[in-house]
This record gives structure tokens, C-alpha cells and sequence, in this order.
């Protein structure tokens, strides 16, 4: 038991002295520090350039104005009244102007014809008037896509007559699956009838109420049985008559261009289908851009 006591009475004199025992003194201020970790310089290779600047959104594309206004210049009148016949300015010796709308396109670029009477507001704007060789009641309103020489499909108008509505639909129809161009498609105003000459309309129209050209009895367009087809592209000659006035370089028919009409061609070959004839077989006049129901 007392032994017990001694071993008990050591062992706790042991640990006093181990909790007593002083901690390691910090080093003397003489001690050399450790020296600092130095971080090398990157060099100017690898340093990392600031991002570019980011260049500004480009501006949204305005259309090109057309090179040449139509209708802007009024020729010089021949005795005959028609206008003095020049050579075709630059700009339109490979016609190629944007066609105006005034009908939103085809849906999905699908051709798309309607055949109604002709409205009333469409009529007073027309050339029909009273004395007239055919009656309103006997017209109808066509609305027709056609492909542009600006190689997009457009939505254009046409009063024919009601006979032959349907049959012209077709014909439109082969021409906008050849995706042959044409320029414009509207119906002609009464006032243009009178409107000093400029020689550079290529209007694409049938109805016209008026007699025909340099004769005095009423062309097969007054009863809505014939159509002139780009007529700038396809001019009516005769003798030293050129129409319209400025297309003399398309009497030379050596020369495709767009627009143009051929023997043979799908416009010749689809108003063929329909019974129509090609004033291009004529030797004078010579109507190229002419296609008819009466042979005149």
C-alpha cells in the first residue's frame, strides 16, 4: 500500500513538471528572416492584350435607288406626233430595273391569279370611258404574279377581256414557272394616253382603250384581246418608227437579254397554246412585244 502511495505521489510530480515546462522562445530579433518568396516579372509576351474593340452593328441596307427614273425626260416630237426615235442610253441597253408594287408578293412565292369583274375604282382609273368598243360588264380584273428582272416575284393587275380571262391566267402561270422576267405589270391610266413621249415605259398590259397605232380604228387592245409583253424589250417597228423611242438597241435581236421574246420561246409557245398570234411574225409593223386574239 505504500508503495502504491510513492508510485501514485512520483507519477503525478512528473506531469506538474511537464505542463511547467516553458515553451521555446520565439527567435531573437538577430535571426535572419526567411527571405520572401519574389514573384518573376511576366514577360511583355505573355501579357495578355486588351480585347479588340467591338466593331458597331452594320447599318440595315437601303435599296439602291434605280439608275433611271422613268418618265423623267420628255422627248423631242417628230411631225407625227411620236417622239424623236435615240439610241438607248446606257443604263437601259441590258434592262434591268426594279419592278415597282403596289400588291404585296405571292404567299410563299407560289403563283396566284384571281379573275374578278372589274371595281369600280379600278375602272375609273383605267382608260375606259364611254364610247368604247366594249362594256364594262364585258371586262374582268386579273391579278397576276410575275417574276421582276430583279429576280424576286411580284403581284401585278390586268383587265383583259372576260372571254379570254381564264385562258390568260394560264398563259402568266408558264411564264412565272420559267420564271420569265417582267418589268411591270399595271393598268394604264387615262392621262398616260396623252402624257408627252420619254421612250422608256416597258409596262406589261393588255386593256387600253384606243385605236391602233397610226391607224383610225380601234386596236384589238380597246376590247381587251390583246397584250404587249416588256415593250421596251420587244419594240414595235415600222420604217424609221421605233416604240417605245429609246429601245432601238432591241431591234437587234442578235443579242438575248432578259425580257426578251422569240420565235419559239415559252411566251410565243403559251400564247400559242391559248389560240393567240405573235405580232414577231409581222413584217410591217414588225410588234414584237404584240400577242393577240384577233390577229391584229
Amino acid at each position: 500500500m505504500r508503495v502504491r502511495t510513492v508510485l501514485i505521489t512520483t507519477l503525478a510530480i512528473a506531469v506538474v513538471a511537464a505542463c511547467d515546462t516553458p515553451q521555446a522562445a520565439p527567435p531573437s530579433p538577430s535571426t535572419s528572416p526567411t527571405p520572401p518568396v519574389i514573384t518573376p516579372a511576366t514577360p511583355p509576351s505573355a501579357v495578355q492584350a486588351p480585347p479588340p474593340p467591338v466593331a458597331p452593328a452594320s447599318p440595315v441596307p437601303v435599296p439602291t435607288p434605280p439608275s433611271w427614273r422613268i418618265g423623267a425626260t420628255p422627248l423631242p416630237l417628230r411631225p407625227d406626233g411620236f417622239g424623236q426615235v435615240r439610241p438607248t442610253p446606257a443604263e437601259l441597253a441590258r434592262r434591268r430595273l426594279p419592278s415597282p408594287d403596289m400588291f404585296p408578293p405571292p404567299a410563299g412565292g407560289r403563283f396566284a391569279a384571281s379573275v374578278t369583274p372589274v371595281p369600280a375604282t379600278v375602272l375609273a382609273r383605267s382608260t375606259w370611258q364611254p364610247g368604247c368598243p366594249v362594256r364594262p360588264d364585258d371586262l374582268r380584273y386579273l391579278r397576276l404574279s410575275f417574276w421582276g428582272f430583279d429576280d424576286r416575284p411580284h403581284t401585278g393587275e390586268m383587265i383583259v377581256n372576260a372571254r379570254v380571262a381564264d385562258a390568260v391566267a394560264r398563259v402568266f402561270e408558264r411564264l412565272y414557272a420559267a420564271r420569265f422576267p417582267i418589268e411591270e405589270m399595271r393598268v394604264v391610266a387615262r392621262p398616260e394616253l396623252t402624257l408627252h413621249p420619254t421612250g422608256d415605259g416597258n409596262n406589261t398590259t393588255a386593256f387600253v382603250c384606243r385605236p391602233a397605232t397610226g391607224l383610225n380604228h380601234w386596236s384589238a387592245h380597246a376590247f381587251g384581246l390583246a397584250i404587249d409583253l416588256n415593250p421596251f424589250c420587244n419594240p414595235y417597228v415600222k420604217g424609221n418608227l421605233v416604240l417605245p423611242e429609246l429601245a432601238s438597241s432591241y431591234v437587234d435581236r442578235r443579242v438575248a437579254r432578259p425580257g426578251m421574246v422569240f420565235a419559239g420561246d415559252v411566251a410565243v409557245r403559251s400564247f400559242a397554246v391559248i389560240g393567240w398570234g405573235w405580232g414577231g411574225t409581222w413584217t410591217s409593223p414588225l410588234d414584237i412585244q404584240h400577242f393577240t386574239a384577233t390577229g391584229n
